[in-house]
C-alpha cells in the first residue's frame, strides 16, 4: 500500500473547515469520499493543519495510503475529477511510509489579508478582512516581530482551549505593506492602483494553536487603531492571558500558504 502526499489549494468559504464533522461539508470529508470511490474502501486522509470554517489554503498538505495501483499523475487527475471546483489537488507524489502530514511538519507559513479602505473590492470579499478607518501601518509593522522566537503563546489561543502545551516557535512575523492585488487590464477595481488598500501579514512557525494567527492579527489591528501601544504586544505575550489580547480576526482573511518537511520523509521507499 503506497503512501501518497498531496498538496492542495481551496477556497474555504463554503466549508466547515478541514476536519470531517457530523454535519456540513469538510475538505477532509471530500477527499476521503473521493478516495473511497476510487479505492473501493474507506481511506483516512491526514492533513497538515486543521483549518477552520472559512479559512483558505494555497499549500495544504495531506497524506494517505491506497490499495489501488496508480501513479501520482493519474491519482491527481482522478481526485480533481471528483472534487468541487473550490478544491484542487496541485501535486501528488509517492513518499516514505514514515511521512505524516501533521506530525512531520517542521515549518508552517500563514498569510492574513486586510483590505483597509472605505470600499471593499468585490474580488476581495471572500479572502480579506474589510476594515474602514485609517490604520497606523508602521506601528503594526513594528509590533509584528515582537513575538518572534520560542514563547508560550497561551494568550493567543482560542478561549477555553484545552491544549496541553502552548509553547511554539515563531520563525518570522511581519507586516507587508502595499502588496499587489488582483490586476485589471483596464485599470479598474482591483488594479495595482488599489494595492495600497491591502495589508498582508505573514507568519511562519513550528506550529500554531487554534485561532493563534487570527488573534495575533486582531491584536495588531488594536495597535493599528491606536488603542494599544507597540510594546503592549510584548506584554500580552508574556502575560499568557487570552482576555488581555485583541479580538479574533474573522476567518476569511487567513490562508495556509506552505508546509515544509525534512527531505528524508519525502523520498519514497521502494
Amino acid at each position: 500500500m503506497p503512501t501518497f502526499k498531496i498538496t492542495l489549494a481551496y477556497d474555504g468559504t463554503d466549508f466547515v473547515g478541514w476536519q470531517r464533522q457530523v454535519s456540513g461539508t469538510s475538505i477532509q470529508g471530500l477527499l476521503e469520499d473521493a478516495l473511497g470511490e476510487l479505492d473501493q474502501r474507506q481511506v483516512t486522509v491526514i492533513g497538515a493543519g486543521r483549518t477552520d470554517a472559512g479559512v483558505h489554503a494555497l499549500g495544504q498538505v495531506a497524506n494517505f495510503t491506497i490499495d489501488r495501483a496508480i501513479d501520482a499523475g493519474a491519482l491527481m487527475g482522478a481526485l480533481n475529477a471528483r472534487l468541487p471546483d473550490a478544491v484542487r489537488v496541485l501535486t501528488a507524489t509517492r513518499v516514505s511510509d514514515a511521512f505524516h502530514a501533521r506530525f512531520g511538519a517542521t515549518k508552517k507559513t500563514y498569510r492574513y489579508r486586510i483590505w483597509n479602505a472605505d470600499v471593499l473590492s468585490p474580488f476581495e470579499r471572500r479572502c480579506a478582512w474589510h476594515l474602514v478607518g485609517t490604520l497606523d501601518r508602521q506601528a503594526m509593522a513594528a509590533a509584528a516581530p515582537l513575538i518572534e522566537g520560542r514563547h508560550d503563546f497561551a494568550a493567543f489561543q482560542a478561549a477555553g482551549s484545552s491544549t496541553r502545551g502552548t509553547e511554539r516557535e515563531v520563525f518570522f512575523s511581519r507586516l507587508l505593506i502595499g502588496q499587489p492585488s488582483y490586476e485589471s487590464p483596464e485599470g479598474g477595481v482591483g488594479a495595482d492602483s488599489c494595492a495600497p488598500a491591502l495589508l498582508v501579514y505573514e507568519i511562519s512557525g513550528s506550529g500554531f494553536l487554534r485561532y493563534m494567527v487570527r488573534t495575533i492579527v486582531g491584536s495588531l489591528v488594536e495597535i493599528g487603531r491606536g488603542r494599544r501601544s507597540i510594546d503592549w504586544m510584548r506584554d500580552v505575550l508574556s502575560g499568557g492571558d487570552r482576555a488581555q489580547a485583541g479580538p479574533t480576526a474573522p476567518p476569511q482573511g487567513l490562508v495556509l500558504v506552505e508546509v515544509q518537511y525534512e527531505a528524508r520523509l519525502l523520498a519514497a521507499e521502494r
